[in-house]
């Protein structure tokens, strides 16, 4: 294949730089990520899936889909649990074919006005969870280590094909969203200018859509399917309360979410908690932070201009 390799390649061009950082890298433990192969095959991968989340995120917010996300995730689980039961050798496979089925069933459920699109995600991630793990629990010998790694991430789980895997889906994706990201802006600020303009507003929703379910299925390999919001929903809210433009929320949206991955990193490392529980509370909590400033500088303001 073409892009089999794609993961290693960058893997290749990246560790010098890597390994030039990990003395100044503070901690006993996180410079590993920096100058050891296996950390720096889950480092580059997650960096990857950081910085595709963080641009769908702004996307999803402006539509109010940002439970999509975590609805997918769900669903991608009950993929992996399935493929487990199986005997899949790359379950991963089998949680984007039900992500993307799922994404494709959600956006036609909206956009031909049957359900709305938190009903329809909300239904879809009850009802493949809730196969995944029936599936697990009466052929697939119950939660595994594995299976909890695909709950709550796991960095260790990161291997070789795994890596050429998530960039091969991330480079795509950035591929996608360069070229349809400005009409897809379009049709979600008017679509119906956007119509008489003449760009195909459902095709371009449809393959955000899918765009959407393939990232949120590497996401899973990082934070686990239960936080895929932390990466792909919280960096772009809290972007939000600083950015005055599009192009400058995608900005801070890049910056909050590099922060939370490697403040997440340091304190899974240096503390020995789950790397996906860590990233979510260190993002969730630089959140908190973002927002309680921007509160207490307004406040000052009102009181100044008064």
């Amino acid at each position: 294949m073409m892009f089999e390799g794609l993961g290693l390649v960058i893997l290749e061009l990246v560790a010098p730089v890597l390994e030039d950082l990990a003395p100044i890298m503070p901690g006993n433990t996180f410079p590993r990520f920096f100058n050891m192969e296996m950390m720096q095959r889950s480092l580059i991968a997650s960096i990857m899936v950081t910085i595709v989340a963080g641009i769908l995120g702004v996307f999803l917010i402006i539509q109010n889909l940002s439970l999509i996300g975590d609805g997918l995730a769900h669903v991608s689980f009950g993929g992996v649990a399935v493929a487990i039961v199986l005997g899949a050798t790359n379950p991963l496979w089998y949680a984007l074919l039900f992500s993307v089925i799922a994404a494709i069933l959600i956006h036609e459920l909206q956009s031909r006005e049957i359900l709305t699109g938190d009903a329809s995600i909300a239904i879809f991630l009850t009802g493949v969870l809730s196969i995944g793990l029936i599936s697990l629990t009466v052929w697939g010998g119950g939660v595994t280590s594995d299976i909890h790694g695909y709950l709550f991430g796991s960095q260790l789980l990161i291997d070789k094909d795994d890596l050429n895997w998530i960039a091969t889906v991330c480079i795509f994706a950035l591929i996608f969203m360069a070229f349809i990201g400005p009409s897809l802006l379009a049709c979600i600020v008017d679509p119906l200018a956007a119509k008489v303009q003449g760009l195909p507003v459902k095709k371009i929703g449809l393959l955000f859509s899918i765009i959407t379910a393939g990232v949120v299925v590497t996401m899973v390999k990082v934070v686990g399917a239960l936080l895929v919001t932390a990466l792909l929903v919280t960096p772009a809210a809290t972007a939000q309360l600083v950015g005055n433009s599009f192009r400058s929320c995608i900005l801070w949206t890049q910056i909050f979410g590099i922060t939370s991955l490697l403040g997440g990193l340091y304190i899974s490392a240096e503390m020995g908690a789950g790397s996906g529980s860590a990233i979510a509370l260190f993002a969730a909590v630089l959140f908190a932070f973002v927002a309680i400033s921007k509160s207490t500088i307004n406040v000052f303001s009102q009181s100044n201009d008064n």
